[in-house]
């Protein structure tokens, strides 16, 4: 069953726009007529007209540019209307529509009465005026809706057979058919099929096989999306947050099931209340997993405590506290915003899902309900070239993006170092070649070196390996350019071990050498003498038994507001502790504390 609409562009003009239909429009298109009205064709407008030939045949007349667009928009009350009467509608092009057939032929008793109640239906529910053909195929049924026929089953082989070519919509093709003597559609489809993709190519045979009665492809039909959104009208306001979590509790349930019989889950939960006053409430709330019966429950159950009861703000906020509806809830209507197809969970063996951890989701969403979703955040590890850099922290339940990106070829938890920096363990991790003066390490080429009493002493740091001003410095770059092995995307970032604290503020601290005078780094990162103490804000001194560095960090130098160079130390103390410590402008401060 084809619906077809007549001069859709210009009624879509009349509906979207206001031109009237009535009178003489036409639709162009690239300076041609594409669509035109009753009263156009009247005056001798058609199709394939240039503008100027249009307007001389018809000095009045309203020219509208194509919008396929507005025509497609316009056309969806009219598949609306169709979808009403019979389900399972694809739409052909803006203006004409399929549907099966035999399900309208069956309930209302045939298909002519099917057709007429289409008709009837899209011009009350639309008044737009359309005409049906019913065909074995979508051509032939879309040929036969230019009379308003219905071909009986079986004999769309025989209407099609005198019609002219140029019903194919094919105007080449139609052109070469009439040179060759081939005029009518019956005549084209008795030449043999292997002739016509000889000479005609799959172009060619495809119109073959419409001109023959066959469509190339079945009837695909629209299937409307469900409606998948729960709603409860209630007799009484719901003013009490025991009645109103009751009432959740039930629309939740109902809503878990109707996406369960669909094979669905839902991650987005939008919850909308209509108060007895004609208030409208609407809260978005958003879950990283699949939101169980349970969990849509508790988010219902709190957002209709906290629309109920309207809590203040706490002592010092800014702002005042939003207001409280001034009457009950009257109706209650939850819509799954996002949903993705359910194929179950697999419980862990050790705790990563289950009851426990849902548990735990449901009290941090609780308390982010309360205080708000910066109230509970969790560390996200990224790039960056000091501890603090590496971490961000984002609420609960949002997206666990890096700020910076890392390195994907490195270990969890652990940089990916070159192959020319090895990771130095004390004097005997060295070569020959790299031992200096009172038995030092050099641990990189950036003038770096360790102690030589250091057992638990630290790798090295990664040098800059294009040169830049950051990690070891350009004389180091140009040592490590021939070096094979990865890139690191971060050139001077600390390596393994991490600090087990990040110290939210540095703190001031006095690093001393052994005759007590305060450790200096020179331009060419070249250290006064090895660090012996260090003392952190007001305590005690503590000694230093090993160490290893400067690592130097020259960030942001183009920028002079926002440039900061700094060297870093690794220092291992005699309690037994390790502090990250950094040098600049001459101050010492402690940045992060090993374990």
């Amino acid at each position: 069953m084809f619906v077809w609409c007549p001069g859709w562009p210009v009624i879509a003009a009349e509906i979207t726009d206001g031109t009237p239909a009535s009178a003489p429009v036409a639709v162009l298109h690239a300076g041609r007529v594409v669509a035109c009205s009753e009263a156009a064709r009247a005056d001798g407008i058609r199709r394939g007209l240039r503008r100027r030939e249009a307007q001389s045949r018809c000095p009045e007349l309203t020219v509208v540019d194509h919008d396929p667009a507005r025509d497609a928009r316009a056309f969806e009350p009219v598949l609306a209307a169709v979808e009403e009467v019979a389900a399972g509608v694809e739409v052909i092009r803006p203006g004409a529509c399929a549907i099966a057939a035999r399900g309208p032929a069956r309930y209302f008793g045939g298909e002519e009465p099917a057709a007429e109640r289409v008709v009837e239906h899209v011009a009350q529910s639309c008044a737009v005026e359309s005409q049906v053909g019913i065909a074995d195929g979508v051509f032939g049924a879309g040929l036969a809706a230019r009379t308003g026929q219905v071909v009986p089953p079986g004999d769309t082989p025989r209407f099609l057979a005198g019609l002219p070519v140029e019903a194919l919509g094919r105007p080449a093709l139609a052109d070469l058919l009439r040179r060759l003597g081939v005029r009518t559609l019956g005549d084209f489809a008795a030449l043999p099929a292997a002739d016509v993709l000889a000479r005609f190519g799959f172009d060619g045979i495809l119109a073959h096989r419409l001109a023959a009665g066959r469509d190339h492809r079945p009837l695909a039909a629209r299937r409307p999306p469900p409606d998948l959104a729960v709603t409860e009208t209630y007799d009484e306001p719901l003013e009490r947050v025991d009645v109103a979590a009751f009432a959740a509790r039930t629309l939740a349930e109902r809503l878990h099931d109707t996406l369960a019989g669909h094979g669905l889950a839902c991650t987005r939960l939008v919850i909308e209340a209509v108060t007895a006053h004609g208030q409208e409430l609407h809260r978005v709330w958003r879950h990283d997993g699949l939101l169980t019966a349970a969990a849509i429950s508790d988010r219902v159950r709190w957002q209709l405590d906290g629309w109920l009861t309207a809590a203040g703000r706490r002592p010092g906020a800014a702002g005042a506290a939003p207001p409280r509806p001034t009457a009950g809830i009257l109706r209650l209507r939850l819509v799954p915003d996002g949903v993705l197809a359910h194929v179950g969970l697999q419980p862990g063996l050790w705790g990563e899902t289950g009851a426990g951890r849902d548990r735990a989701h449901r009290a941090l969403s609780r308390v982010q309900g309360i205080l708000g979703p910066e109230s509970v955040v969790t560390p996200v590890p990224g790039g960056g070239r000091s501890p603090h850099d590496q971490v961000r922290l984002v609420p609960w339940g949002d997206e666990r993006v890096p700020a910076r990106p890392g390195n994907p070829a490195a270990a969890p938890g652990l940089p990916a170092l070159p192959a020319a920096v090895p990771s130095v363990a004390g004097p005997s991790a060295a070569t020959p070649a790299e031992h200096g003066p009172a038995g030092s390490v050099s641990a990189a080429p950036a003038a770096g070196s360790v102690s030589a009493g250091s057992a638990p002493a630290f790798p090295a740091a990664q040098p800059d390996p294009v040169g830049g001003r950051s990690g070891g410095g350009r004389r180091a770059a140009g040592r490590s350019r021939a070096a094979a092995g990865p890139v690191p995307p971060w050139p001077g970032s600390l390596p393994a071990p991490h600090p087990a604290v990040v110290l939210p503020a540095p703190l001031p601290a006095t690093v001393l050498d052994a005759a007590g005078e305060p450790v200096t780094v020179s331009a060419r990162l070249a250290v006064s003498a090895p660090p012996a103490r260090v003392t952190v804000g007001t305590g005690p001194p503590v000694g230093i038994v090993g160490w290893a560095g400067p690592w130097p960090v020259d960030e942001r130098w183009w920028a002079p507001a926002e440039a900061r160079r700094r060297a870093r130390f690794q220092v291992v103390l005699a309690d037994g502790g390790g502090l990250l410590l950094a040098l600049s402008g001459g101050r010492w401060s402690v940045e992060a504390v090993y374990d």
